[in-house]
């Protein structure tokens, strides 16, 4: 059951990076935003609501490029990592 569960996570995490790749919000290109998305991974585990995910994924991008994104987009992909989660979550 531990094994499915880690894998399930890693599988999660996986997806989410491709998502937030994806997203690119500063069209930068791939490959720009490992710590960001590493840090984003990390509080999507932590957190299940779209606003406290989008605020963090705001702080965090802020942070590393000195640029603001805008709130919505930052919800805007806040829900598709949530979902992604929460899908996953009901496999296990």
């Amino acid at each position: 059951m531990l094994g499915e569960k880690l894998m399930v996570t890693e599988e999660t995490n996986k997806q989410a990076g491709i998502i937030l790749e994806e997203w690119d919000p500063f069209a930068l290109g791939g490959g720009k935003y490992i710590d960001e998305i590493s840090g984003v991974i990390e509080q999507l585990q932590l957190l299940d609501d779209p606003s406290g995910l989008a605020k963090q994924i705001q702080s965090i991008y802020q942070i590393s490029f000195g640029s603001w994104i805008p709130l919505e987009k930052c919800v805007a992909v806040s829900y598709k990592l949530l979902a992604l989660k929460f899908e996953a979550k009901n496999i296990i």
